[in-house]
């Protein structure tokens, strides 16, 4: 363990640099900002849709991959609660053969 080639113990505790990128979110390089931070809103409680209706498959279509994956919220930008309603929506259009479970063949 504490052999003159160890490693390990050689550093006192806290001496490390800190890991990531060290600046605030948002911070470009310099510590300018390339434009504010918006948040984004969920587009299904803009339009105030009571529910994601199955038969939309123009609009569901949008929130599914070319591979058939449900797309998850982060990138969809959908609350909670509406993220349910649609991957319900699209399970039951799939179901239906409205949509298809997998994306069109490649090659």
């Amino acid at each position: 363990m504490d052999e003159p080639g160890d490693e390990r113990g050689s550093r006192p505790f806290g001496s490390r640099p800190p890991r990531g990128r060290g600046g605030p979110p948002g911070a470009g390089p310099g510590g300018r900002r390339f434009g504010a931070v918006r948040r984004r809103v969920c587009a299904f409680c803009v339009d105030k849709v009571k529910f994601i209706d199955y038969k939309a498959v123009d609009v569901l279509s949008r929130y599914v991959t070319e591979r058939g994956k449900i797309r998850p919220r982060r990138k969809t930008s959908t609350c909670a609660r509406h993220q349910r309603e649609l991957t319900v929506s699209i399970k039951r259009a799939r179901y239906l053969a409205l949509l298809t479970y997998v994306g069109g063949t490649q090659g």
